[in-house]
This record gives C-alpha cells, structure tokens and sequence, in this order.
C-alpha cells in the first residue's frame, strides 16, 4: 500500500507559464522523493509598464511517502 502526500508551491519565470512549471517540477524533485505528478491550480502574470513581467503558477505536488 502506498501513501501520498500533497504539497502546495508557488513558482515563477520571465519566459513563460511552461517555464515556471519545469522550474517548480525540477526544484520540488531535489527536495521531495518519489514526485508522482502535479496540479495547476492557477496561473498568474505580473505586470510592470504595461507589459508581463513575470509567469507565476500555483501547484499542487504529490509526491509518495517511504519508510
């Protein structure tokens, strides 16, 4: 039997939305053992001068616990 933990994480790029998701997938893996996949809760620009400034995605991380 498996037992799965979900945690939530913000990550952001200057690229784009799929930047900002690989980056947050990449770090989460270095810290969390066992990432099994991830929900996009919601997507968010920053706007500075009238222009997109940043690509910011809310997720939610499952990841599968060991002993």
């Amino acid at each position: 039997m498996s037992v799965a933990r979900v945690t939530e994480i913000t990550a952001s790029s200057k690229k784009s939305f799929q930047d900002a998701i690989e980056k947050g997938i990449s770090r989460a893996a270095k810290t969390l053992k066992n990432v099994q996949g991830a929900w996009i809760q919601e997507q968010k620009v920053v706007v500075e001068d009238g222009q997109i400034a940043a690509y910011r995605v809310n997720m939610k991380v499952t990841f599968i616990l060991t002993d």
